[in-house]
């Protein structure tokens, strides 16, 4: 069966949903689904906290997914809506239309898989490609075009994928100029192979082969003449083995020459390696993580940065954290152009009704990682060596410059039946120079928190969760009568809750110990929400300070704001 499918615009493709669902199986019903989330914020200035408003004086945005279902058919839709974008979310986004439309076709029993249109897809850790959205970031990376994925044999897995990344949205998608063309296949061993099928260790391999090609132009530079190579080939080697308790991965990673605003447009090429080592039985749980970056940014546009057009994804090994001062004062974010780092994670449960466990047991973890930059020698400035590849590594090892320390410990107890607590500890040795979490202070920041979390069930469906939280610094190594970067920091934060329906939370932010005594400020916000099913709404007012927002080793700076807040989900 040939389809024949031009598409212009949403109208278009709501009728090739229709259409394709005709060919289905006519006894396959039909399912429609999707969800809705809506952002508003009214912004008013406060020149305490450093909040501006916009000429727009509010910001909303919105988004509504709409996916189509029957049989091996299937096609979807998401419209968007930025008017105008919320501060600290890409300010060129702006308008309404469809960023990302597909039709796929999947006949499971013949191990054929089709999709055109947008699609997510990842190849390993992300290495070398993984195209996702985090939408609490703005970033989305859906590549638009074609993918291809066939089983010829169970165990077997191939994938071949051609396309562009989606860029910017001004009343609709734009992609980038850069043209993405990748391959994966992946073996599972104890599949393939008759004799290794009863085996009790399960092995996985797996590689891929991603390209890039970008028009380029030759450039001279100290009386050479350079070219912008056009055709850019990065490749990975993964293996993954699972054995009763134990689990071990790695995945290497390579890259040829490719100048970049990045790496300042030198010649080297790039590696990455990534290695897990983990044990767990019942109570306990240990995970060893080493990796190794060196000039692994890859962009189909080689004159961006940040967070726009990353064909890949160098996951971190630093612990990603949840309470409010942990997560959003000092968070650190993958050094993708030279890194060294491991980390290792330990959890235990005390068993219950012994006498350190309790009635219930209690719950244990401790964490240790570390980033440094790599163990390198620059060459000599202006000689032809440090103008095509800047410098040489000596070792996979860590170089001298701290990037992050971070050791934290928890400990969680059920109490009763009504009452549980958790006390978490963080250290941190943090270089604001490598990662610009802040501009009021360069160099290591030494801070020491605590956080104790408390849940007291008030009635069969009331309950008050609280949070207590403390950041303390170091002194200033310039000045010992001064605490480094803004201070100490106090978090409260109290939610009561009526199940199923209603919440209400206030939360306090204190910077009780910057220099400054003027900005010595509570950011004190309050919500409040109800909840109906799968249906939310929340309305909040208050003071948000400036800070960093991470999720997974990737982070984005939000400017501080004073004013209401409203936000809605809803699925069906």
């Amino acid at each position: 069966m040939n389809l024949h499918i031009v598409a212009r615009g949403a109208g278009l493709w709501l009728a090739m949903m229709v259409g394709g669902a005709t060919m289905a199986q006519e006894q396959a019903p039909a399912q429609v689904s999707g969800n809705v989330g809506i952002l508003w914020q009214s912004y008013a200035e406060d020149t305490l906290i450093g909040a501006v408003v916009p000429p727009s004086k509010t910001g909303y945005n919105a988004f509504a997914n709409v996916l189509y279902n029957q049989g091996d058919f299937s096609a979807g839709l998401r419209y968007e809506s930025y008017l105008n974008s919320v501060l600290g979310f890409p300010g060129r986004f702006d308008g309404s239309g469809v960023g990302y439309r597909f039709a796929r076709y999947a006949d499971r029993d013949r191990g054929i898989d089709v999709t055109i249109g947008n699609f997510y897809d990842q190849f390993g850790n992300g290495l070398v490609l993984r195209a996702y959205e985090e939408r609490n970031l703005g970033i989305d990376n859906a590549l638009d075009g074609f993918r291809l994925v066939l089983t010829p044999k169970d165990g077997l897995r191939l994938k071949f994928i051609y396309g562009k990344q989606r860029f910017d949205f001004r009343d609709g998608l734009i992609n980038g100029p850069g043209v993405v063309r990748a391959v994966d296949a992946e073996a599972d061993l104890n599949t393939l192979v008759a004799a290794w099928a009863d085996r009790p260790m399960k092995v996985t391999l797996g590689t891929s082969f991603v390209s890039k090609f970008q028009p380029g132009t030759s450039f001279n530079v100290d009386s050479l003449v350079l070219a912008m190579p056009q055709n850019i080939g990065s490749w990975s080697y993964r293996l993954n083995a699972v054995r009763k308790g134990w689990i071990a991965s790695a995945e290497y990673a390579g890259k040829i020459n490719d100048p970049s605003a990045d790496n300042g447009y030198t010649y080297r090429n790039g590696e990455a390696f990534l290695a897990t080592l983990g044990f767990s039985k019942k109570g306990l749980g240990v995970l060893l993580t080493a990796k190794m970056v060196d000039n692994m940014s890859f962009r189909s546009d080689r004159d961006l940065r940040l967070f726009d057009l990353p064909i890949n994804f160098i996951p971190a090994v630093t612990q990603q954290h949840t309470y409010n001062l942990a997560a959003t004062l000092y968070p650190y974010a993958t050094v993708i152009t030279g890194e060294t780092s491991a980390s290792a994670e330990v959890f235990y449960t005390i068993p219950k009704g012994s006498k350190l466990g309790g009635k219930y047991g209690t719950k244990l973890s401790a964490s240790f990682s570390a980033a440094n930059s790599l163990d390198t020698t620059q060459y000599a400035e202006g000689t032809r060596e440090q103008v095509l590849y800047g410098y040489e590594r000596n070792s996979w090892g860590p170089g001298e410059e701290l990037f992050v320390r971070d050791f934290n410990v928890t400990a969680s107890r059920k109490f009763n039946k009504r009452f549980k607590a958790k006390y978490a500890y963080y250290h941190f040795d943090f270089n604001t120079s490598t990662t610009p979490v802040t501009t009021d202070y360069k160099g290591i920041v030494n801070a020491n928190i605590h956080v104790l979390e408390t849940q007291f069930k008030i009635k069969p469906k009331q309950s008050l969760r609280t949070e207590l939280q403390g950041l303390w610094v170091g002194e200033d190594q310039d000045d010992p009568t001064l605490l480094q970067d803004k201070g100490h920091w106090a978090t409260v934060l109290a939610e009561y809750t009526w199940s199923p329906h209603w919440f209400v939370s206030v939360l306090d932010q204190y910077n009780f110990g910057n220099n400054d005594e003027a900005k010595r400020v509570h950011y004190i916000y309050g919500a409040a929400g109800y909840i109906q099913g799968p249906h939310r709404l929340s309305v909040g007012y208050g003071k948000r300070r400036e800070g960093i927002f991470c999720v997974g080793g990737v982070c984005r700076a939000v400017p501080a704001s004073n004013g209401f807040e409203v936000t809605f989900t809803s699925s069906f």
